[in-house]
């Protein structure tokens, strides 16, 4: 590669310490303090079907890990505990009564008009036709409910990442959502799990961005490119990690984007062309495009969600910081709503708290 094609990019690495200094490179190496430890999976990245092996071991973690997402929605578990009190003692003749409390249990945590009166109506009508006879049959009924909504629009959790490497994955989203961080838990998750990890800090226009991502970086002891030059352009940026992504032999190219608001129709504009630039270099790229919601707003990350789908076509989700707040019926919501699945839930602010999205876990989460 050319290293004039390349003068407004900086390459941030592990190299070996002989590792020459190119001109319009910069090249330095994560100190050995800031690299995570490893997991009890291990991938090799040179055996076929990687990325294959890669879902399967994220998916096993995530039903591992069902300790973090019951403590992650203990507020939404809370606002849904008088579920529990008003099936105790049910009986026939107070069934709409129940179902009118039920009903508004579900609105507080944000489940949604439309998802609750098709919960609550499919309720009704079993208990009177008589195939719900108890308490504890009605709150099995609701479980299953939720499921089935989540599994029928949302089924897709894990990653998909094709068959060719690198597998490219765009982080989108609003400022604020958290989607830096998300994309460094990311890596740090994927880096655990044995996958080759490239980071590329394509919001150029947030000051701050870049540094924040060599922080992430050196903390997972990933390599990074960024851009020396201020006015280098997002898709630019992307490209050449993409470049190198593929030189370089990476599993993964993770790619940041500058946060915007969905009715910024410029920036939105930009995010087309980043999409353009990777496709162009890896063709089928990218193959995820994940967009972070934040989940204390509830019902009003829909209308987010629905104009990034329509310009760049979302994949799947990130929803964060579910442990701080009690609206986790959001995730039903949006994925009934869009039909876009959730494939990771930010539930707490450790590095292992950006856990795989597992459908059974979370219906156990907020309904035990």
């Amino acid at each position: 590669m050319a290293a004039a094609s390349l003068s407004h990019l900086s390459f941030l690495s592990n190299p070996s310490p002989r590792s020459l200094i190119v001109p319009s490179l910069r090249i330095t190496s994560p100190s050995r303090k800031g690299r995570v430890g490893g997991s009890r999976f291990r991938c090799s990245a040179g055996q076929t079907g990687f990325f294959t092996r890669l879902g399967r071991l994220l998916k096993e973690k995530a039903k591992s890990d069902v300790e973090k997402v019951f403590s992650g929605f203990s507020k939404t578990r809370d606002n849904l505990a008088v579920i529990d009190e008003l099936l105790l003692y049910w009986n026939l003749a107070e069934t709409d009564r129940v179902l009118d409390e039920l009903e508004e249990a579900l609105l507080v945590s944000d489940f949604g008009p439309r998802i609750t009166i098709k919960i609550v109506e499919s309720l009704r009508d079993d208990i009177l036709s008589g195939k719900l006879k108890s308490g504890s049959e009605i709150k099995d009924a609701l479980k299953k409910n939720v499921l089935e909504l989540l599994k029928g629009k949302g089924s897709k959790t894990e990653l998909q990442l094709g068959f060719r490497k690198p597998a490219v994955i765009m982080i989108v989203g609003v400022n604020g959502g958290g989607k830096t961080t998300s994309l460094g838990k990311l890596a740090f998750r994927l880096k655990n799990e044995g996958a080759k990890i490239l980071m590329a800090a394509g919001d150029t226009f947030r000051a701050a961005a870049s540094d924040q991502l060599e922080i992430w970086a050196e903390r997972c002891g990933c390599e990074i490119v960024v851009a020396e030059k201020d006015n280098a352009k997002a898709s630019s940026v992307l490209s050449q990690a993409v470049k190198k992504g593929k030189e370089g032999g990476f599993d993964i190219v993770l790619c940041d984007t500058s946060g915007r608001l969905h009715t910024n129709y410029s920036l939105m504009e930009e995010l087309i062309a980043c999409k353009k630039a990777v496709k162009k270099v890896m063709p089928g790229a990218p193959n995820e495009i994940l967009q972070v919601l934040d989940g204390t707003t509830g019902l009003n990350m829909l209308p987010q969600a629905r104009e990034f789908n329509d310009v760049v076509g979302i994949t799947g989700l990130i929803l964060t910081k579910l442990d701080g707040s009690a609206r986790g019926g959001c995730v039903v919501s949006v994925v009934y709503e869009l039909g876009i699945p959730v494939k990771f839930v930010g539930v707490g602010e450790g590095l292992e708290d950006l856990q795989p999205f597992d459908p059974e876990a979370f219906v156990d989460a907020i309904f035990s």
